[in-house]
């Protein structure tokens, strides 16, 4: 044979093999990339759903009993309104015979709508301290809440004690409320109440800086006069005691419309503002309470405005209000107006004076008469413009999908799990049944079959293999024809299967060339080469055992057999890779075939090893290359017509298992998408009558549920772990992971005992859970990807070593 060499300085033009090959590769590598961001993508959404529930990055650590030395005696002794100008504090009270009513830990989708209704239904405002996360979470609640009219603050979003927190958490903790309430309601706000908060005598050490800082950045931190201590449920009668001020004294009186069972404070609320107005009380919010006191403080002009500014320096505990200075106005999420919550007040003072937000019959008014852009009462609110606005719609878009996300895929790894069990069950009960079935002494599928058969060896630069095939075709004890076709093979492949023929004085081998056409194409070529009606096919990389084909054509003895799979064993299973396949050979496929024997649905016979009838061959068209899954898909056709595909354990094949995970990756691929393609190509076996519509409603469903939804599943289930042993309960999820490992082990083990194989291999099937799962989820999303956008692939050659020889000592 001759070559051409081309002429120097001119590049050679690539084959079509070669164009075929670069545009599948030019094609997986996006597809690769899509199927890890995906993974991605799923693993964001489940961390930002946990930090949601305070999952991820939660902190139940509550200061109590801690010095309060370094703080200030008036801060300690004032008012619940506390602000700071140029680093002093400044306290408010509130006006006598005023309530302002708060609700914190929401919003709650029980709860909150109750109270917003019970607030309207008398016409009281009431300011609300969220907590960030759940703001995200039920941004329509407060979008209504601010369109009633009704104040916001921030109470953190996750609800964590800020003193134990860096200052990078605070500030997280901060920015990340204001854009959720900027993506819920389309504003921000300059209140804050600290998680576990109370009066202002409970102030310490270690949370006094942290409301200096934040009131350096012009929040006003707000506490409580009277506590109605609803959290504890304490029966209604009681709520109402605890939170009725002594006197005729103002008060900042605490609720909870989130945080636990709230029916309690549901029921006293609506009695406690009748009894409140009853008393002369008025109801206003913080901002109200501010401009209400700034109103009282300053001269009014005839027109009711206010004729000066603030009343400069006003020392803690002091009566008056005190603006944060103009150096701080950048207020958070604010306009860059310069105005504060309080300075928004001022601008309408007059009309706080008249009504303060509630008219002295005790009726609240939601309409304030300010100049600003808000309403007297929603004085700390501000319009969230910019990036800020964007982010938030954003944040909240974000959650909206891990709210679905979320508990969609725990609703699917639920049945995915009771799926499998179910399978594991089903496979030990029918693979048992199956194993004592054909393995008692009087089974027999009829005549001994003793004719001779043909046996096809497809080969694509087999020189590593094909001598090894021969040599231990050469020893089989059933009377055999052997043809190799040579599908454009570029390495000598043809030359050494003559070679070996000749030296193993085998005359019985024919070897027939073809141009590359893939494999499909040189088992046909074969098949119409062959001179005996049943053919056995394999690879030119596996070898036989001696009784292989004898044990193989036996169920032929049954007329209505049409094909039968052999028993494909891993013979390089001493490294890590071959000994996941080895697992996987022997529990996933070998195992499966059982039951699917038993259910007359046997979806594939593998190429490594299997039988057919000629007859049947050519009655279904031969092999045909509309998809990737060649061997799935004549096994389909079979059934569709007519004929029953069964499972011989006992004729063993020894085939080299990819040795590294860029060829794992390339074969399993391979095998998923042209598994997807086959599935597709029969899809009106679903709605077939007969052997047909048996498939179609029992072997297709079986295959499509544990061979494509499981695997991609199934992975996730790990993640969930890992997430839940990180963030939930580290011993529990643990626990459950290795008792659904213990599960698959019994599995398992219950199959290497069928197959009289060595237990010693379990030892990796840990780690095969762990690494092995994980890239047959990334091979199956890459499949899929590949089918939805159209993509085909054509015979892909694995690099092989030959290292699979006689099968003697390997089990």
């Amino acid at each position: 044979m001759t070559t051409t060499t081309p002429s120097r300085g001119r590049r050679r033009a690539p084959t079509r093999m070669e164009r075929a090959r670069g545009k599948a590769s030019a094609l997986q590598r996006p597809r690769v990339i899509l199927a890890l961001l995906l993974l991605l993508g799923l693993t964001c959404v489940m961390l930002l759903d946990g930090y949601l529930r305070a999952e991820v990055g939660g902190d139940e650590r509550v200061r109590d009993g801690a010095s309060a030395g370094k703080v200030p005696d008036k801060v300690l002794n004032g008012g619940p309104i506390l602000t700071f100008r140029d680093g002093k504090p400044v306290t408010q009270t509130i006006p006598k015979k005023t309530i302002v009513l708060t609700f914190d830990d929401g919003p709650n989708p029980t709860y909150t709508p109750t109270v917003l209704k019970i607030l309207k239904k008398y016409d009281v405002p009431a300011t609300f301290f969220l907590v960030g996360s759940m703001v995200s979470r039920y941004p329509d609640i407060v979008k209504q809440m601010v369109a009633q009219g009704e104040e916001v603050g921030i109470h953190t979003f996750t609800h964590v004690d800020l003193s134990y927190q860096s200052d990078a958490r605070i500030k997280r903790e901060m920015q990340q409320t204001q854009l959720a309430l900027a993506g819920a309601a389309g504003i921000t706000t300059t209140l804050f109440r600290a998680p576990y908060s109370s009066e202002t005598d409970a102030i310490d050490n270690y949370s006094y800086p942290v409301y200096k800082k934040l009131g350096a950045e012009g929040y006003t931190s707000v506490f409580v006069d009277t506590d109605s201590d609803d959290w504890k449920q304490p029966g209604v009668a009681k709520i109402i005691k605890w939170a009725t001020p002594s006197g005729t004294s103002g008060s900042s009186v605490l609720f909870h419309d989130a945080g636990g069972v709230r029916s309690q404070t549901m029921k006293a609320l609506p009695t406690y503002i009748e009894k409140m107005k009853a008393k002369g009380y008025t109801f206003t919010t913080v901002s109200g309470a501010i401009a209400k006191n700034n109103a009282a403080t300053r001269p009014v002009t005839s027109t009711g405005a206010a004729a000066g500014t603030s009343t400069g320096n006003v020392e803690a505990g002091a009566q008056p209000s005190a603006a944060p200075s103009a150096a701080s106005s950048a207020a958070p999420g604010g306009t860059g107006n310069g105005q504060t919550p309080v300075d928004s007040a001022v601008g309408g003072a007059g009309a706080a004076a008249g009504t303060g937000g509630a008219n002295g019959n005790g009726s609240g008014t939601r309409n304030g008469t300010g100049t600003g852009r808000t309403s007297v009462l929603q004085g700390a609110h501000r319009e969230a413009t910019g990036m800020t606005l964007y982010e938030g719609k954003a944040l909240i878009y974000a959650v909206t999908v891990a709210e679905w996300v979320v508990p969609g895929l725990a609703a699917g790894l639920t049945v995915v799990g009771v799926a499998v069990m179910s399978r594991f069950g089903m496979m030990l009960i029918l693979a048992r049944r199956h194993y004592r079935q054909r393995n008692k002494r009087r089974f027999s599928w009829g005549p001994t079959v003793t004719r001779p058969v043909t046996v096809i060896v497809p080969a694509y630069n087999e020189k590593e293999c094909i001598a090894n095939t021969l040599e231990s075709l050469a020893k089989s004890t059933h009377p055999i024809e052997v043809i190799v076709v040579d599908d454009g093979s570029s390495d000598g492949t043809s030359e050494i299967a003559r070679e070996a023929a000749r030296s193993f004085g085998m005359t019985n081998v024919r070897v027939i060339r073809q141009e590359n056409a893939g494999k499909p194409a040189a088992l046909n070529n074969g098949v119409r080469s062959a001179s005996y009606d049943i053919v056995v096919m394999m690879d030119g990389d596996t070898v036989f055992e001696p009784d292989t084909v004898r044990h193989l054509v036996q169920p032929f003895a049954d007329p209505e057999v049409g094909a039968v799979a052999g028993n494909a064993k891993v013979g390089n299973r001493n490294t890590i890779i071959g000994a996941w396949q080895h697992i996987e050979y022997v529990m996933g496929f070998n195992l499966d075939r059982r039951m699917y024997d038993l259910l007359r649905c046997m979806p594939t016979i593998p190429g490594a090893i299997g039988a057919f009838r000629r007859e049947a061959v050519l009655q279904v068209g031969g092999m045909s290359e509309d998809t990737l899954a060649e061997d799935t898909d004549i096994t389909i056709a079979m059934h569709r017509e007519g004929w029953r595909v069964v499972y011989q354990e006992h004729a063993k094949a020894w085939t080299e298992a990819p040795a590294s995970l860029k060829q794992l990756w390339s074969q399993r691929y391979r095998w998923s998408y042209g598994t997807m393609q086959a599935l597709w190509k029969h899809r009106k076996s679903l709605t077939d009558k007969g052997p047909s519509g048996r498939f179609g409603r029992v072997g297709m469903p079986l295959v499509v549920i544990f061979q494509i939804i499981t695997p991609v599943f199934a992975p996730l289930i790990d993640v969930f772990t890992v997430y839940s042993m990180i963030f939930v309960d580290f011993w529990a999820s643990l626990a459950m992971w290795f008792a659904v490992l213990g599960i698959q082990l019994l599995c398992a083990a219950y199959a290497f005992r069928l197959d009289r194989e060595k237990y010693r291999y379990l030892l990796m099937m840990p780690l095969q859970q762990l690494a092995y799962r994980q890239m047959m989820y990334l091979v199956l999303i890459h499949s899929s990807i590949t089918a939805l956008t159209g993509g085909r692939l054509r015979w892909q050659k694995l690099k092989r070593t030959g290292e699979v020889g006689t099968p003697a000592g390997a089990s």
